[in-house]
């Protein structure tokens, strides 16, 4: 499943992309020195005071896409502190990547107590994933699309990485629903934008009709 031109070393149960023999190193936005109050954070100030959104609904969001997803290949862009594990069933096959070491080892521990068994996490940039080409059927990207720097790139790496008609899954803030106009961090693309760079990289958009603050959820097939 891994590239066989890239170089992996595992440490403490996560995994590290290697370059002339050392480490990848990259600069989490919170530090990882303060991944335990990630958590926090999102629930008692992201959410309800820059998305304007409930975290409650956005869970019954996921939980209502993921629940009758099983036995499939998973990726997560983006994996944070693992809350995926509160709505993916653990008889799938999971991959995530992030660039905070801090956060993937609490979603290590996270993804152990869910009773996930074929599970791995990466230290690695969305930008260039380490994984060969046609491998998941289905990828996911929770509040995080925003946060990268060359999406464009990103999206190149999402379709190598889907099988044909495999399944794409975001949430992301959008300036247009952004009605609080609170300043959320990173760079946000409208809904027509996301919609025309994806259409140009070979995938069929729908927006999902869920309304949750600044938060816009859509999906994409794979159709090239």
């Amino acid at each position: 499943m891994i590239k066989n031109t890239i170089q992996v070393m595992k440490t403490k149960h996560i995994n590290y992309l290697r370059e002339d023999g050392q480490k990848i190193k990259h600069k989490p936005w919170l530090g990882d020195l303060f991944s335990f109050l990630y958590d926090s954070i999102m629930t008692r100030s992201i959410f309800p005071k820059k998305f304007g959104a409930s975290i409650k609904e956005h869970t019954r969001f996921l939980e209502n896409e993921c629940i009758d997803i099983h036995n499939r290949r998973v990726l997560e862009l983006a994996t944070g502190s693992g809350s995926i594990t509160e709505v993916l069933p653990c008889d799938n096959t999971y991959r995530g990547i992030d660039i905070s070491e801090g956060l993937l080892r609490i979603a290590y521990r996270k993804f152990l107590l869910q009773g996930f068994e074929d599970f791995e996490l990466f230290v690695c940039d969305a930008e260039a994933l380490p994984f060969e080409d046609d491998q998941f059927d289905l990828c996911i990207c929770n509040l995080s699309l925003n946060f990268f720097n060359n999406l464009d790139r990103v999206v190149k790496e999402l379709k190598r990485v889907i099988i044909p008609e495999g399944v794409f899954i975001c949430s992301v803030p959008v300036p247009e629903r952004n009605t609080k106009d609170s300043e959320i961090r990173g760079h946000l693309l409208s809904e027509s934008e996301l919609r025309t760079l994806f259409e140009q990289n070979g995938f069929s958009i729908s927006s999902y009709d869920f309304v949750n603050g600044a938060i816009l959820y859509f999906k994409g097939i794979k159709i090239d």
